[in-house]
């Protein structure tokens, strides 16, 4: 591609804590680009979601190359799009938007982000039995990274179990029937799971708590992580404490942006570089 500057930016409610544009900028930086990430935080904004389709004709409107999504707008985000990837459209989640020549075109990277922070953190995680605490865009993306790595038996419990429901369904229609269902207690599924993943908002900046109690933890667990602003949170603490394996959400969080900088401007970042700028960026 021979365009050399990209105006970005990042729709979700809570986000100035995130990495992003730190982690772009320094991308674009090195590739020779005038790259510019910007924030678009509902929650400074003092909107919902409902000014979703409002916020991204305003973002074409003022020339931006791309948009990253995140919560609690992946889902929403699917009837505003002219085209889905592959995966996006499985998924049933979008977190980057590439706008080009007029047209909106919505891809995931969450996924591809979950497994690769995960094996780089904890290569030899059994999956045979595994229970994930949330079914929202995120969620819909790590339970379809699990099973594409073979997970043998997935739980899913979320809040609003109709939403659980309609994902384990939908997971069970592309990889097989009986490999995912929804769980009402996790407490109880924790009890015969090897791993348990945490795709839920609690624990990120203004979600404080536990997204499963304490005492359904025991050592034997492996857990993993996707939030990483903050990069510790209460839930990983604890699992740690109680001698769980422990997968932060820092490798989602680099892979993700790997992907979707490729995505915005054709060019495969160097994920070392962007790793060493996601742990310089909490430093700032």
């Amino acid at each position: 591609m021979s365009k050399r500057s990209y105006l970005i930016g990042l729709i979700g409610a809570g986000i100035q804590a995130s990495r992003s544009p730190f982690m772009h900028e320094q991308a674009g930086r090195r590739q020779g680009f005038d790259y510019s990430y910007r924030l678009i935080d509902l929650t400074t904004l003092g909107l919902g979601v409902g000014a979703l389709p409002d916020l991204v004709a305003q973002a074409e409107r003022e020339g931006f190359d791309g948009l990253n999504i995140t919560h609690p707008c992946k889902q929403a985000v699917i009837p505003l799009l002219d085209e889905l990837s592959d995966e996006a459209r499985e998924i049933g989640a979008v977190n980057t938007v590439v706008l080009r020549d007029g047209r909106r075109i919505g891809h995931n990277t969450d996924w591809w982000g979950f497994i690769e922070g995960l094996r780089s953190q904890l290569p030899d995680a059994p999956t045979d039995r595994l229970l994930q605490l949330g079914a929202g865009g995120a969620g819909s993306a790590t339970a379809y990274a699990l099973l594409k790595i073979g997970a043998g038996r997935l739980l899913i419990f979320d809040t609003h179990p109709e939403r659980a429901q309609g994902l384990a369904a939908k997971l069970n229609r592309r990889f097989g029937e009986g490999r995912v269902s929804y769980t009402p207690d996790p407490v109880a599924s924790a009890a015969v799971v090897q791993g348990i993943v945490q795709a839920t908002s609690i624990g990120q900046v203004g979600y404080p708590g536990l997204p499963i109690p304490a005492e359904a933890l025991i050592p034997e667990h492996w857990v993993a992580e996707i939030i990483y602003f903050p990069l510790e949170t209460e839930f990983l603490r604890t699992a740690r404490a109680l001698g769980c394996r422990a997968a932060d959400g820092a490798g989602m969080g680099v892979f993700q942006a790997v992907g979707a900088f490729e995505h915005f401007t054709g060019v495969r970042p160097d994920s070392a570089a962007m790793k060493r700028d996601f742990i310089a960026a909490g430093a700032r």
